[in-house]
């Protein structure tokens, strides 16, 4: 079902205070948003931080950082001030997100605009749940790749929001470029799951004695490798379907295909030389820009019958 309108959500342009510029007009209104998004990608990138360095357990309790302290004590190691780093975030998080719902409000955002800012907002509290949760579970690798899945669901969400108020119209496609268009989506979300479950079975767990998922790593490894081709496979068909038809929509597509092309190159990279640190965080990045780019995809083509406004 498609989401974006035909035409950009109706803002006004008050510009008489400060707080007005930052709150009340479209152009703020889209920065918001656009910040948000971005935020939502560093903190997948903080997070492989923490893990990286083995701070995962840095601070060992949740809410707390310490048993009877909520911030870092001297004294106790770098470990507790990465996660406690990792962990102020999420307020930053949390400030952004108040700001595009804030400037949804005041600008007089049509309701789909709302309902994003709300419910996106709405998951970043809840983010921080579940990370206390993986604090909590000394690390579970299960518990930690709902962590990030979730970071990557509110990454597709506001990637639909920056499209929608900065007025990026879905347009009509056929059949075929609509539903590889879709697949190449689904298959993204996947392909980032299952690089969860290798992330479980490999070497950087966050804490020397956290546990792992057990399962073979060149056997997830084929599996995660096998999803991700079948989404290159998907975007190309898109990309294919999209130019045939002269359609808009071809842009998202072709830079879907790049930053997949760059990713499974440093996937590649990281197997086969034993997964270096610089490069996970690398690919990191590339997953939050891969799912941003395969959200935008998705967001911006619907069938040649459907409405192209929703409530």
């Amino acid at each position: 079902m498609d989401l974006v309108t035909d035409q950009a959500p109706p803002l006004t342009e008050e510009r008489s205070s400060f707080w007005g510029r930052i709150s009340a007009t479209r152009g703020a209104l889209i920065g918001w948003a656009v910040a948000s998004m971005i935020g939502n990608i560093l903190i997948i990138v903080t997070g492989a931080v923490v893990r990286l360095t083995e701070s995962g357990l840095g601070c060992p309790t949740w809410p707390r950082c310490q048993p009877d302290s909520y911030v870092p004590r001297s004294g106790l190691g770098h470990h507790q001030f990465i996660e406690f780093g990792n962990r102020l975030l999420t307020f930053v998080l949390i400030f952004l997100a108040i700001m595009v719902f804030v400037a949804a409000v005041r600008t007089h955002a049509d309701r789909l605009t709302r309902r994003i800012a709300f419910w996106a907002g709405l998951g970043i509290p809840f983010q921080g749940v579940i990370g206390g949760i993986t604090v909590l579970t000394d690390l579970n690798p299960w518990v930690v790749a709902l962590h990030l899945m979730l970071s990557l669901v509110l990454v597709a969400a506001l990637t639909k929001l920056v499209l929608h108020v900065a007025g990026s119209a879905s347009v009509p496609v056929p059949a075929l470029a609509l539903w590889a268009s879709r697949a190449a989506f689904a298959g993204m979300m996947v392909a980032c799951w299952l690089g969860t479950v290798v992330t479980g079975s490999g070497p950087h767990s966050g804490d020397g004695g956290a546990k792992r998922t057990g399962l073979d790593i060149p056997s997830v490894a084929r599996i995660h490798s096998l999803s991700v081709w079948f989404t290159v496979l998907c975007t190309l068909v898109a990309l294919y379907a999209l130019r045939r038809a002269g359609s808009a929509a071809v842009k998202w597509a072709a830079i879907l295909l790049g930053v997949e092309l760059v990713q499974g190159a440093i996937g590649y990279y990281q197997y086969f030389n034993g997964v270096p640190i610089v490069a996970v965080l690398m690919h990191m990045v590339g997953a939050g820009v891969a799912v941003a780019a395969a959200a935008a995809l998705f967001f911006s083509v619907r069938g040649e019958g459907e409405p192209a406004t929703i409530a």
